[in-house]
């Protein structure tokens, strides 16, 4: 087995799992691209495990601090184990993000669960060339219906790999319906938004709901209405949703029809939309904010961190005196202290005061791991408008 020694300051030696090209002191046993290494430091002592891609920046991933090959028995006892995490988290077992990546030591694997049926991403190299070996597991495991391949993300790039969907197992079937609070969803799994649903959010949309009762309620960046659609089955007075896919919308109105529930869509950006609001002296009692990621690159983060001060400093004149505002990023690279910072500039800007009611954090089927706070992406809080004083 080939493998890789670290430099004396690498991050892996302090509980990271990932070795970056700058941090590589030598390379021995002329291992390929997708192999299996060995870590060493600088004492030749073992310090694990990886997957290995010169082609990356970073150049190993390590999922064993022991010796380990990548094979069936490995990813079953896994994918068990992650499934079984997830039970004692009282996570809907059938319903869920049933692997996350690293924080289940599958670098690179994300499985999203949907009954019977199951998407697979595989973001990593190694990874990929052991689909099959995954795709098995989860066979052995769940006796999935079928199992669909969704590797459009454009993280693959930095991999090498090209974007690739299709059914890699079972039913040629990507479309189902699923029901999340008592609200039915028309799903498309091959089609639809990443995996084909955002899990992440599945308890929050019924935690706001119970804000929502004979309120005013605005869901921008309604995506296929999962929002709008709770507040309008919680009672709210009216709800408006603005989204500018017109897929994602389309996919909004129908399941509106299907639950028979009236929701205003507005197909249209939102910054246009709010700008448009403003100038109307429009009013509303609960927004929601679920925008997509802002950046995925640190570079990009000043320019996000001015998209969301706009956004929220627009969403706050619009908000009643007693109004309510939920607010959530997947901006990986925006933390939770530039978030918290960004909404208190944007209060002084728009000059309204606000209590915070509560945080949101990733749900238990996106589990983190405190030593690698790339596992953390989600964050959220809901405020509460407080009269001018």
């Amino acid at each position: 087995m080939g493998g890789i020694v670290v430099k004396p300051r690498a991050r892996i030696l302090h509980g990271h799992d990932w070795v970056f090209s700058s941090e590589v002191l030598k390379i021995f046993g002329n291992p390929a691209d997708g192999d299996v290494i060995s870590l060493r430091d600088g004492r030749d002592h073992l310090i694990g495990s990886a997957i290995y891609n010169s082609k990356s920046q970073i150049v190993a991933r390590r999922f064993s601090r022991r010796k380990q090959d990548l094979d069936l028995d490995f990813f079953t006892r896994r994918i068990a184990q992650a499934a079984e995490y997830r039970a004692r988290r009282h996570v809907d077992p059938k319903l869920c993000r049933i692997v996350w990546s690293e924080s289940d030591g599958l670098p690179g694997v994300i499985v999203d669960r949907y009954g019977e049926h199951f998407v697979l991403q595989t973001v990593t190299l190694a990874m990929d060339m052991r689909k099959e070996l995954i795709t098995q597991a989860i066979i052995d495991l769940f006796e999935a219906k079928n199992i669909i391949e969704r590797n459009d993300a454009p993280v693959r790039q930095v991999e090498g790999l090209e974007a690739r969907t299709g059914i890699l197992s079972g039913a040629a079937t990507s479309k189902i319906t699923i029901d999340i609070n008592d609200i039915k969803f028309d799903v498309d799994l091959l089609h639809g938004q990443k995996t084909g649903f955002y899990l992440d959010q599945k308890d929050n949309y019924g935690i706001i709901a119970q804000y929502a009762g004979g309120r005013r309620v605005l869901d921008c960046f309604t995506s296929q209405g999962a929002f709008a659609l709770a507040c309008a089955r919680a009672g709210a007075s009216e709800v408006t949703g603005v989204e500018a896919n017109t897929e994602s919308l389309e996919a909004a109105r129908e399941n509106a029809e299907r639950n028979q529930l009236r929701v205003q869509w507005i197909e249209q950006d939102v910054f246009q939309f709010l700008r448009g609001a403003d100038k109307m002296e429009s009013q509303y009692d609960l927004i929601v904010l679920d925008p997509p990621s802002f950046t995925r690159t640190k570079s990009g983060v000043r320019d996000a961190m001015r998209g969301y001060r706009e956004l929220h400093v627009r969403a706050f004149k619009l908000l009643s005196k007693d109004g309510l505002l939920a607010t959530f990023s997947c901006s990986h690279h925006v933390n939770k202290n530039a978030f918290a910072q960004m909404i208190a500039e944007a209060l002084v800007d728009a000059r309204r005061s606000a209590r915070r009611l509560r945080r949101f954090e990733q749900s238990p089927d996106h589990p983190v791991l405190p030593t690698l706070p790339e596992t953390e992406y989600f964050k959220g809080v809901l405020l509460e408008m407080m009269p001018a004083r």
